[in-house]
């Protein structure tokens, strides 16, 4: 059963980590600044212009620490649980600003949306930190 819950641990280890650091390097180095749609859009609905440019740094440079977190086996439960209060703050944004689905650019016409593939990226982000954190087992005992 331990090896079962340690293969398991390092799959949503490995997929949480590389989910993490993808988004990082989105909002960290977007291709193009109207390609980063997520940030300007939390400041015009919230009406707080914290969130541009200095929550993008904030948030942008907690996701490779997350990625870092649970990478590291003996920092995997502290990185589950600082990964579920990170996609948590994503899915509090959705719910309190930003709604399921986003303009894919800030210039783009009216119904063009992603479809609310962030969305459900902070969703299925969420729901396996939930699982790394009971999934990884504890200390191995003889």
């Amino acid at each position: 059963m331990y090896g079962l819950r340690m293969l398991g641990s390092w799959i949503l280890a490995l997929f949480l980590a590389a989910m993490f650091l993808l988004i990082a390097n989105e909002i960290l180095f977007p291709d193009a600044p109207e390609e980063n749609v997520v940030f300007p859009t939390l400041v015009a609905y919230s009406g707080m212009s914290l969130w541009e440019p200095t929550g993008r740094f904030i948030i942008g440079i907690a996701h490779p620490v997350a990625a870092l977190l649970v990478f590291i086996p003996w920092t995997r439960r502290l990185g589950a649980i600082f990964a579920i209060v990170l996609s948590g703050g994503a899915l509090a944004a959705h719910a309190l600003w930003l709604g399921t689905e986003l303009p894919v650019t800030l210039d783009s016409p009216a119904g063009e949306t992603d479809n609310g593939i962030l969305f459900y990226l902070a969703i299925s982000l969420f729901v396996a930190s939930i699982a790394l954190l009971f999934i990884h087992p504890r200390k191995h005992r003889h």
